[in-house]
């Protein structure tokens, strides 16, 4: 008996859990003991000792540099999915903050391992700079399919065959052909790869050739027909039925439909939606131990910025996990255990040498940046670095891939040191000059996640190889050899080094996982 993947709040789950954050921290903002500083962006970590002692930043309204000294520093700055360039992410993620810690020595743990969510709404053109997420929920109702054969893929894609009129026995229920035990309800990397590869059989049902159908047909006859025998109404006719369907949907997921017909401007309740896999939620991060601290001492990372509690196999719900876990239950006693050992310190003062030395590589990279004065604009950079992990460490790699990203990479690197333009000045309001500092930092980072996914010769989880599937094209996971966390230090101009923390299961035993 299958059971719902996932439970629809109406996306309240995550916006309560906000709310709630935001209350507590305006109470102490309130109450004097937090001072809030909006509008600024961390741009480099200061250390001294070998301990993280505090934080260069810009103030993005004016453009100045700032100093910010503390005993520990803690981030939470969520993950580094807009590498893609499109995904499902806001346009401000970025991964700044903790590849600036990492160029000061912190460990970037299991950056290749990215999750696709299966259930987004397709590219639309080339003008497209954010994807929208439509939430997994969907797929307790909605059946996934393609047609079987590829005229009637070309007869739906010109326009000359409406999807809804496609017979059922010309339509290619591909999930529930693979997975019988599972169907629609497989886990979102599963689902995700079974669309690329109809898709790359050339069965994808938009112009782009790079959708598939998610159809709510069946579900709207189905939950017509019970609420017409729980109203007792015998012998409804077609219509009252679809009606009565039609409305439980939308009282599951109205708001998602409502969505849905703004941006493609179809009606999903007539006729089926059309998906497609996005970059959404990363799960490598910076190193962490059980106490949410970096191989930086004094250095905490929580949240999607660290690679702890997601995992290789992240399913869902994460946020809400790490919100609690990591910000209510673990962080405030784990820093209070770290600075008891520091209590005879005295304050730190922004006037060491350490915070005027990093300030001044930091106004370097910027003045770098501004005097390019390239022909090139930031955004055509981004867009070109996003196709190439798209391409070649998204959803599937090869070796061959892989070794040919990083190349690539390292070429639109040094073009871009050489000819990206940035207008404007440094001290002043300038979004071109903090997007040109964020996709600097994404180029090494995608680097880095290009050097993992070759270094892993297995499949697993967010990571799938394809030299190493099963002959019915699921991952193959080479335990012997890769059960350990791959934590990267970078070296500039040189290849990374991989540093190995072997994974060990004492309660539970390792099995393949299975949804046959």
């Amino acid at each position: 008996m299958q059971v719902s993947r996932t439970f629809y709040a109406r996306g309240q789950t995550g916006q309560q859990l906000l709310i709630g954050a935001y209350q507590a921290l305006s109470r102490q903002i309130a109450l004097g003991s937090v001072v809030m500083y909006n509008r600024h962006e961390m741009l480099d970590l200061v250390m001294i000792d070998g301990k993280a002692r505090g934080i260069i930043v810009r103030n993005l309204l004016t453009g100045k540099l700032e100093r910010f000294a503390a005993h520990c520093v803690i981030l939470a700055t969520g993950g580094y999915g807009n590498v893609f360039y499109l995904s499902t992410n806001a346009m401000g993620c970025n991964v700044t903050a903790a590849w600036r810690a990492v160029k000061r020595g912190a460990l970037m743990a299991n950056p290749c391992y990215t999750q696709i969510h299966p259930t987004c709404i397709p590219v639309s053109g080339e003008y497209q700079s954010k994807l929208t997420l439509m939430s997994e929920s969907l797929r307790n109702d909605g059946r996934v399919w393609v047609p079987k054969d590829k005229k009637d893929v070309e007869a739906i894609r010109s326009g000359n065959l409406a999807a809804q009129d496609l017979p059922e026995d010309r339509r290619d229920y591909y999930l529930e052909r693979r997975y019988p035990a599972f169907g629609n309800l497989v886990p979102r990397d599963v689902a995700s790869r079974a669309a690329k590869v109809v898709c790359d059989d050339g069965l994808g049902v938009n112009k782009s050739g790079l959708a598939v159908f998610l159809d709510f047909a069946e579900a709207i006859q189905r939950y017509g027909k019970s609420e017409a025998h729980a109203k007792g109404i015998e012998n409804a006719n077609p219509a009252a039925i679809i009606k009565l369907g039609e409305k439980v949907i939308e009282t599951k997921y109205g708001n998602l439909f409502e969505m849905y017909e703004k941006i493609t401007g179809e009606n999903p309740y007539k006729t089926p939606m059309m998906i497609y896999p996005a970059v959404h939620y990363t799960m490598g991060g910076l190193w962490v131990d059980y106490n949410l601290e970096t191989n930086i001492p004094g250095l905490f990372a929580l949240g999607e910025c660290n690679f702890s509690d997601h995992g290789a196999n992240r399913l869902g719900a994460s946020a809400l996990m790490q919100g609690l876990a990591d910000g209510y239950f673990v962080i405030p006693y784990t820093v209070g255990t770290y600075l008891a050992a520091d209590i005879r310190t005295p304050s730190i003062s922004t006037n060491h040498d350490a915070f005027a030395k990093v300030e001044q590589e930091v106004n370097d990279r910027l003045n770098k940046l501004l005097s390019v004065k390239g022909s090139q604009t930031v955004e055509q950079f981004h867009r070109r670095l996003g196709m190439i992990m798209w391409d070649h460490c998204g959803m599937s790699r090869t070796a061959e891939g892989l070794s040919k990203a990083k190349t690539m990479i390292q070429e639109l690197r040094s073009e871009y040191w050489n000819d990206v333009i940035v207008p404007g000045e440094q001290n002043e309001f300038n979004p071109e000059l903090e997007k040109a500092m964020r996709v600097a930092d994404f180029m090494e980072m995608g680097e880095m996640m290009v050097e993992d996914a070759l270094h892993r010769n297995e499949s697993c989880g967010g990571h799938f190889r394809e030299e190493y599937q099963t002959p019915e094209g699921e991952a193959l996971r080479n335990d012997a050899d890769f059960t350990y966390v791959a934590a990267w230090e970078w070296r500039d101009d040189q290849d990374s080094v991989l540093h190995q923390e072997p994974l060990k299961f004492e309660k539970v035993e390792l099995k393949t996982r299975s949804y046959k």
